[in-house]
Formats: C-alpha cells, sequence, structure tokens
C-alpha cells in the first residue's frame, strides 16, 4: 500500500480518539481516570471490551496460528466461556459488596499487607508483560507497512505510539477507553470481515462455499484426545477456565472497566455479553485463517517451513496477504484494524498498570487534586517506559505471539489465582510475611516440573501450567498457615 494513504488512514483515526477524548475529559474529578464516575453504560463496556480481548494478537496471530495448531486453540475458548460464569457470579459481587477501586484491596481484608501488595506486585508484572507482547505485533506491523518506508526505526516507532496513546488517555483514563475501545473493536471486527470478503471475490466463492471449505478442511480439527500433547482437550478446556479466571476476573485491566458500570446487575450482564461475542469473534478470526491459508495455496505464494514441516512465522501470514495481495480496500481496513489494536492493546492496560500502582503502593490522601494528577502523570510515564523495554527486549521473537502470551501468564497469573481461590474457598488465617516468598517459590517450581515432564515422560503441560503454579501456591500457604 502507499504509504502516504497508511499516514492517512492513521492521522484520521487519531483524530477521531482525540475528539471522543475531549467530550469525556469534561465535567471530570480527581477519581474520574481511575472509576470513570461509575457511570458507564453496561453494553458500552462489553463490547468495548472485545476489543481489548482480542488486541493485534487476535486480529494478526489466531489466523495465522491454525497453520500448525487448527482449530485446537478453540477448546481454550471454550473453557474461557466457563470461567467467564465464574467471574460474573463469584468474582463481581465480591468486588461490588467491597465497593472496590483496586481488586487487590481484597487481599489485604482476606490476608493481610503483605499479600496485598504481592497480588497487586504479580499483577503489574503480569499486565507489563502482556501489554508489551500486544503490542509488540502490532507495531512491527506498523513498521512494516509505514515507518519503515520513511526509515524510522522501530524503537521509534514504539515511542510515537505510547506517546499518542498517552495523549488521548491522560485525562481521563478509563472514562475515555470505555468510549474509544468500542470504535476500536468496531474496526477490528470490520477488518476481519472485509478481508473475507477480499477472499471470497477473489476466488468466486459464495459465503456458504466458503463455509464448506473451511469446514472440510485438514486445519479444521477443534478436538486433540492425545494426553500427551499440550493441546489436549482437557488441558485446554481447564486451562481456559483458569485463565480467564485469573487474566480477566483477577485482571485489574478487564475488571475496571466492568466497575465502571452503574451496579452489579450491570456489570454482570456486560460480562456474559463480553464473553460470548469474544467467542464468537474468534471462532470469526479462526476461520479467517483457513481462508487466508487456502488463498495462499491457490495464488501459489509459499510460505517459510522448518525442516520438520512446520510453518514458519505465522504472524506475518495475515498482513502479508492483507497488504501485498488482496488489493487496498482489504488492506486500508486492515491497517485500520492493526491501528486500532495497537492502542486497544496498551491504552486499558496503561491505565489499569497506573491506577494499580496508585492505589496499591502510594498513599493520596493528603495530596491536593494538582499533586494528584502530577502523581499520577509520572506513574503513567513510569509504566510506559516499562512497556517500551520490555518491547525492545522482545522485538527479535519469532512464531506466534499469542501462545507466548498465555505461557507467561501461566507464570504470573498462577500465583495470583491461588491467592483468590485459597482465600475465598477456605477460611484457614496464614503468616502474611512469608506470602512473598511463597509466590516466588511457585512458579520457579512449576517451571521445573513442567521442564521435568517433558524431557522425562514427554508430557507437555501446555497451558495447564497455570493450574499447577496455583496449586502449588495453595499448598504453600497451607504451610504457612497459623496454628
Amino acid at each position: 500500500m502507499n504509504p502516504l494513504l497508511v499516514l492517512v488512514i492513521i492521522a484520521i483515526y487519531f483524530a477521531f480518539l482525540m475528539i471522543i477524548s475531549y467530550f469525556a475529559s469534561r465535567n471530570r474529578n480527581d477519581e474520574t481516570y481511575f472509576t470513570g464516575d461509575r457511570q458507564s453504560p453496561w453494553f458500552l463496556v462489553a463490547f468495548g471490551m472485545v476489543g481489548a480481548g482480542l488486541s493485534g494478537v487476535t486480529f494478526v496471530s489466531l489466523p495465522g496460528m491454525v497453520g500448525n495448531n487448527s482449530f485446537f486453540f478453540y477448546q481454550f475458548i471454550l473453557g474461557n466461556v466457563v470461567g467467564y460464569l465464574f467471574i460474573t457470579f463469584v468474582l463481581i459481587p465480591l468486588y461490588y459488596r467491597l465497593q472496590l477501586v483496586s481488586i487487590y484491596s481484597y487481599l489485604q481484608e482476606r490476608f493481610g499487607n503483605k499479600t496485598y501488595k504481592t497480588g497487586s506486585l504479580f499483577f503489574l508484572v503480569s499486565q507489563s508483560f502482556g501489554a508489551a507482547l500486544r503490542l509488540l505485533l502490532a507495531a512491527k506491523i506498523l513498521q512494516f507497512a509505514l515507518f519503515d518506508k520513511f526509515n524510522i526505526p522501530f524503537f521509534v516507532t514504539v515511542i510515537i505510539i505510547l506517546f499518542m496513546v498517552w495523549l488521548y488517555t491522560n485525562k481521563s483514563g478509563i472514562k475515555t477507553i470505555v468510549w474509544t475501545d468500542t470504535l476500536q473493536t468496531t474496526f477490528l471486527i470490520l477488518g476481519a470481515v472485509i478481508t473475507i470478503y477480499s477472499i471470497l471475490t477473489s476466488l468466486n466463492l459464495t459465503l456458504g462455499e466458503s463455509i464448506q471449505k473451511v469446514v472440510n478442511h485438514e486445519y479444521f480439527t477443534v478436538f486433540n484426545w492425545d494426553s500427551s500433547s499440550g493441546n489436549n482437550f482437557y488441558k485446554q478446556f481447564v486451562a481456559g477456565i483458569l485463565v480467564s479466571i485469573a487474566m480477566i476476573g483477577l485482571d485489574q485491566n478487564m475488571m475496571q472497566k466492568t466497575l465502571t458500570c452503574k451496579n452489579q446487575w450491570d456489570a454482570q450482564k456486560n460480562t456474559l455479553t463480553y464473553s460470548f461475542i469474544l467467542a464468537i469473534t474468534q471462532f470469526l478470526f479462526m476461520g479467517l485463517g483457513v481462508l487466508l491459508y487456502i488463498y495462499a495455496e491457490n495464488q501459489g505464494i509459499a510460505l517459510p517451513m522448518d525442516e520438520n514441516g512446520s510453518l514458519l512465522d505465522t504472524d506475518t501470514l495475515f498482513p502479508n496477504l492483507a497488504l501485498n495481495h488482496l488489493g487496498t480496500f482489504a488492506g486500508l481496513f486492515f491497517v485500520l484494524g492493526i491501528t486500532a489494536a495497537s492502542f486497544s492493546s496498551v491504552d486499558s492496560s496503561l491505565t489499569a498498570l497506573t491506577t494499580s500502582f496508585t492505589y496499591d503502593f502510594l498513599d493520596r490522601s493528603h495530596k491536593s487534586s494538582k499533586e494528584k494528577k502530577i502523581l499520577k502523570n509520572w506513574v503513567l510515564l513510569g509504566f510506559s517506559f516499562i512497556i517500551f523495554l520490555i518491547i525492545m527486549i522482545f522485538s527479535n521473537s519469532r512464531g506466534d505471539i499469542i501462545s507466548l502470551i498465555f505461557k507467561v501468564a501461566g507464570y504470573t497469573y498462577g500465583p495470583l489465582l491461588g491467592l483468590y481461590l485459597f482465600g475465598m474457598f477456605s477460611t484457614i488465617r496464614i503468616r502474611d510475611k512469608w506470602v512473598p516468598i511463597i509466590c516466588l517459590l511457585a512458579p520457579i517450581c512449576t517451571y521445573i516440573l513442567s521442564w521435568y515432564f517433558k524431557n522425562t515422560f514427554h508430557f507437555d503441560f501446555g497451558f495447564i501450567n497455570i493450574a499447577v503454579n496455583a496449586l502449588l501456591t495453595m499448598l504453600g500457604l497451607i504451610l504457612i498457615k497459623k496454628t
């Protein structure tokens, strides 16, 4: 695509975000950035959360990964839906009853201050890595589509994106994001729909014929019953339940939006609606992946493979075809989709990181409005720098980013999941001061066990490592219980 056209598209999209930010920032107060004044319409939050849940990882990585993993990831998504029921009927009533801003305040009430700080710290680490890896993929594509044409280095591209996010979120934070996420979700879904339309037109297929081709394709295999495989149904399904509870229900980023709803019932409707829209949309993107591979085969486009026949750099499949083969119309909406993904993947994460650190680690009670604003801006700047560093560290990574994100999440969210499950389903009191050690040892032991089982028994934990991690955390908590 013409780089000037890409630049114009991004500029127009950013202008819309700034307009939304302007109207959202009116009549704000000191807490608007963190709570959105608890006046967000639930249906708007639900639809907007889809964009944050999808991000550039789903937009690009999910279609590509079907080439090596078929539809096995959908087993994980089915588990997600069950996990959202737990979030809806167990966690949300708890958060509203306690009137939490930072959801990790629960740990202070249940266990003590050390546990509270430990839980919040694990979220900060988890969210920083997750946000950085999601933004990394989108930034690489924007680098290829635009910034390389102007000889702008990759690190400058990342800085530009982070600065643009700061411009439209720094005033009203979560109140702005609830509305901008709606716009971002719209363009993410449109990007997929327009690409599908372009492929069907190019291959002279009707919608019914394309569905038949996808269903009959070798990649359309949903269930894996091989017990030693990391893609085994039971591993993926259980991991899907636990990961959704941890990465959504115990994640300040996603719950902060939910807690901006007017009341508990609205928040529950939001979560249920979001879960089903997300599951349907993810299935759409996996189907798109099959169509992309069918198109590449039909057009004789060679895809790189390793010596074992596995596809390499599957994350490049969608951007390569959209920008170089499917025409200007598809390329236009791909750029809009990935731009939406770039902003959506980092704006709410930065707001959640700022909220969690500000409420959990800083004393704001005696500060003036001006001092609170300065403090918030410094925290936001600090986390922007941390995300920038992580992106640069992983900038040369290959393979599908979506698998990397969930593997990392298994180690970083596992202790947090263990703390909450232990707190909610037991009455045991623990020695609070030892909790940080337990939560550090659990992921280390999980990694050792994962390595041992894989090399000794050829048994791959896969995404189920989060369950092992949470279980080890709970066992450790039992060891430090008060007698």
